[in-house]
């Protein structure tokens, strides 16, 4: 850690107390990474829901028309995104989340008002066999189906087969992604089968009557895999976009408003334009809200 960030956090530590010296102390010591003079370089850090595949599809476009745009990148979770950007480390915090009491407390005290552009939504189909007679699922269902709990399709109204679980790979944003969004954190059953992408899952749940995995919304239109109703939403831009749908979380870009530089500025104005979102939809994620 650099002499300036030091001091910054040791002020912080002992005038802030416990409930902010715990939260930034690993986001402190990541992000304060000396930052480049150079101007056209845009430094993004933050969730691994938008630097997975996202975020260097949106820069390759961006990139075609801004050759001499630099981006470093770095991506290991909203928090972290957060800290770089409050302690000026980075230009934009991507976050799959809302901020916290503490990340809001932290930047009034730091008299910092972020920037909020809502990009679009992430969000996850469950998807089974397009014969298979279940169309509707509770959450409770969903979460006893992948930590194992439930075993047979009896017993949410389809035939008497077992149940067969296809997965994201345990790399994958993904993977932990659905742990929080429908399985309350808790471990997966320890019999499934993993895929190192969404196509990969649909690809066995076409070929398994018996099969049940999750995709992006776009996916299940592909035939031979549907997507079925969670608590009677089904998952559609517009029930993602109202937060009816409950697998699904609004992304986020948040810069320094007061130093927001014209390089991340034409960025976010380029993931917010017709054509960035269109990458959005087209890599299945939920646009987001037109004004």
């Amino acid at each position: 850690m650099n002499k300036r960030c030091l001091k910054w956090f040791s002020h912080r530590s002992t005038t802030g107390g416990a409930a902010f010296g715990s939260l930034f102390l690993g986001l402190a010591l990541a992000a304060c990474s000396p930052k480049t003079a150079d101007t056209e370089t845009i430094i993004i850090r933050g969730s691994n829901t938008v630097g997975e595949e996202l975020a260097p599809r949106l820069i390759g476009e961006f990139k075609k028309a801004h050759p001499n745009t630099r981006f470093d990148l770095e991506f290991k979770g909203t928090s972290y995104g957060i800290g770089a950007l409050l302690v000026e480390r980075c230009d934009i915090a991507a976050a799959s989340r809302n901020l916290t009491t503490n990340e809001m407390d932290l930047a009034r005290d730091r008299a910092i008002t972020l920037n909020d552009y809502v990009i679009g939504s992430y969000s996850v189909d469950v998807i089974v066999h397009a014969a298979n007679p279940v169309a509707n699922l509770s959450t409770t269902q969903v979460r006893d189906i992948f930590t194992g709990s439930i075993t047979n399709w009896k017993a949410v109204g389809g035939p008497d087969a077992p149940i067969n679980l296809y997965i994201r790979d345990p790399i994958s944003g993904t993977y932990l992604g659905f742990q929080e969004l429908a399985m309350e954190k808790m471990p997966y059953a320890p019999r499934l089968k993993t895929s190192t992408n969404y196509a990969g899952i649909v690809a066995s749940v076409i070929k398994d009557a018996n099969g049940i995995g999750y995709s992006s919304i776009d996916l299940p239109k592909t035939g031979g895999v549907k997507a079925v109703s969670i608590g009677g939403i089904a998952p559609t831009v517009a029930s993602v976009n109202t937060a009816k749908y409950p697998y699904a979380r609004v992304l986020r870009l948040h810069t320094n408003k007061a130093k927001e530089s014209a390089a991340a500025r034409e960025f976010v104005q380029f993931v917010r334009s017709p054509q960035g979102q269109g990458i959005l939809l087209q890599m299945g994620f939920a646009p987001a809200p037109t004004p």
